[in-house]
């Protein structure tokens, strides 16, 4: 008799767990707000402006606000990450990945993305995007009560995050072309 063919274990399987738009202004005023106002366009959810952590060599003093970034979980984050995935011809390069199965990825020009108008009191600004990946069994790391972390051999490794992007209809490529 012939045995069936090997299914995975739901447990394995790698899902979306969010999708983190971000766009780094460098400093408070117009540029900041044009930034806040085309996220909040594009995602349809109100933004957080992001501040200096600690002060730097740089100029940048603590608690000053320096960027916007918004947040995106379950069906609507699978449909934006369609979306900002065209803007860019569904490539994404082999070096976005990191090891513990994330990727991301830069959209030169808002206007590009699906759905987005042009609008002259913004001008024209790009955005960054970042895909977290995990598998069922990830909120132990985030409950309240009783945290654990997550075993190595359930971790997301890069080559899991690879093949959920191309089974996703992402292109990997070694080089973008402009």
């Amino acid at each position: 008799m012939a045995t069936p063919p090997a299914q995975e274990h739901p447990m394995r399987t790698v899902r979306l767990a969010k999708i983190t738009l971000n766009i780094g202004a460098g400093e408070p005023g117009a540029k900041l707000e044009k930034s806040k106002g085309m996220m909040e366009k594009i995602a349809g959810r109100t933004s957080i402006i992001t501040k200096v952590r600690k002060r730097n060599t740089f100029g940048g003093t603590k608690g000053r606000p320096i960027g916007v970034k918004v947040t995106i979980r379950g069906p609507e984050a699978l449909e934006l990450l369609r979306r900002l995935l065209r803007a860019t011809e569904n490539k994404v390069m082999f070096s976005s990945f990191d090891s513990t199965g994330n990727f991301s990825f830069g959209v030169k020009e808002y206007i590009n993305i699906q759905g987005v108008k042009y609008d002259p009191e913004i001008g024209i600004l790009g955005l960054d995007v970042a895909v977290t990946l995990e598998r069922p069994g990830y909120r132990i790391k985030r409950r309240a009560l009783r945290q654990s972390p997550v075993g190595k051999r359930h971790q997301v490794t890069r080559q899991d995050a690879m093949d959920w992007a191309k089974a996703f209809g992402i292109q990997l490529v070694e080089k973008l072309e402009k």
